[in-house]
């Protein structure tokens, strides 16, 4: 059972979106916030496996609730809801640690699949939603060669891994593209999130795509 906690300032959309989830029989909505501060209180609480976060909310926005989230210990993923797949918000809840993002108004059947995915720890986001994020930031040719600093120290090896990916790769895809088993591209992929300084894969995919990966 995939527990999740959702946070969104209209109780409607909790409601729609409680009711979407638990259809599905093996997701459950552990608890329910309406701001960043009660989203903190109820993720320590209910210790869920996964947090839909709202950005734009009254009070303590979405930003800093990922952000503090982000910095617990066994933090769970949280995946940005957002109305817009290529707004600034976005791409700062990217780079505090969202392991992705879902459009509200993404299909229900579509929805409860991107959910599965992102509980079980893989990215919510397809490349070229990353790439038009990025392209949308501002700063985008300072980015850039910060970037491609900041990949230098990578091998040949790890820097091949971290082009898979920017084009939004699994582990499986990946192991399949360079002929690996999927233990070593685990091993990669974590010793590159230290080398790189990303708190996730997500983040890591980013910098693969300013960077010109």
């Amino acid at each position: 059972m995939i527990r999740l906690v959702l946070v969104d300032d209209e109780p409607m959309v909790c409601t729609h979106l409680t009711t979407i989830l638990e259809q599905a029989g093996d997701i459950t909505v552990a608890g329910v916030a309406h701001d960043g501060a009660e989203a903190v209180e109820v993720v320590l609480r209910e210790r869920p496996d996964l947090v839909l976060m709202d950005l734009r909310m009254p009070g303590v926005d979405g930003l800093t609730a990922i952000e503090r989230i982000a910095a617990m210990v066994s933090a769970p993923p949280v995946v940005a809801l957002t109305t817009f797949d290529a707004d600034e918000y976005v791409l700062r809840a990217l780079r505090l640690g969202a392991s992705g993002f879902l459009v509200k108004t993404t299909p229900p059947q579509d929805l409860i699949g991107l959910v599965r995915v992102a509980a079980d720890g893989h990215t919510v986001l397809s490349a070229e939603a990353a790439r038009r994020l990025v392209h949308a930031s501002t700063g985008h040719l300072d980015r850039a060669a910060e970037a491609r600093a900041r990949i230098t120290e990578l091998t040949d090896r790890e820097t091949e891994v971290l082009r898979c990916l920017g084009r939004g790769m699994s582990n499986a895809d990946v192991a399949g593209a360079l002929f690996l088993s999927e233990a070593t591209v685990k091993t990669y992929v974590s010793r590159m999130l230290v080398k790189l300084g990303c708190a996730n894969r997500t983040q890591a995919g980013l910098l693969a795509v300013e960077a010109g990966l």
